[in-house]
């Protein structure tokens, strides 16, 4: 069973292989694990990172993408899952990962932990600059059954 959260979800191919994530989350060795959380690569690819309970919430994980960027992902506090890319486009540092998270007017940010400006992780707009914005990753939570 496949849970999609964000649009266009589509069978990961059997040869993709897992990201590389980074950050507060630990790394599950039981390899029988119920779910995992998929980025959509920007090549369209679903790319496996982590399980749903490696994703504390609040707190975000970097996973490095098979094309050398970087997505931080997050999980709201019902579980839903976030992903945007972790370039911090003011400052051109990979930390929006280690960011702070909220919400304004029911829309989920996360705030950069450098100077502070928030960026909606559904749309990936700036909330404090309305003409800056970063990518937005599709993201879902597939069964491993």
């Amino acid at each position: 069973m496949t849970t999609t959260v964000s649009p266009e979800a589509t069978p990961v191919p059997p040869e993709a292989a897992v990201g590389t994530a980074t950050g507060t989350a630990t790394s599950t060795s039981d390899s029988t694990a119920a779910a995992l959380v998929e980025i959509r690569c920007p090549e369209g690819d679903w790319l496996p990172v982590c399980t749903p309970e490696d994703l504390t919430p609040g707190r975000g994980v970097a996973a490095l993408l098979p094309d050398g960027s970087q997505a931080a992902l997050f999980a709201d506090r019902a579980g839903r899952p976030y992903a945007i890319d972790n370039r911090d486009p003011f400052t051109g540092a990979q930390v929006l990962s280690r960011g702070l998270t909220g919400s304004v007017d029911g829309r989920p940010f996360v705030a950069s932990p450098l100077l502070k400006q928030r960026f909606d992780l559904e749309s990936g707009d700036c909330l404090d600059d309305p003409s800056v914005s970063v990518p937005v990753y599709g993201v879902r939570v597939r069964s491993n059954h």
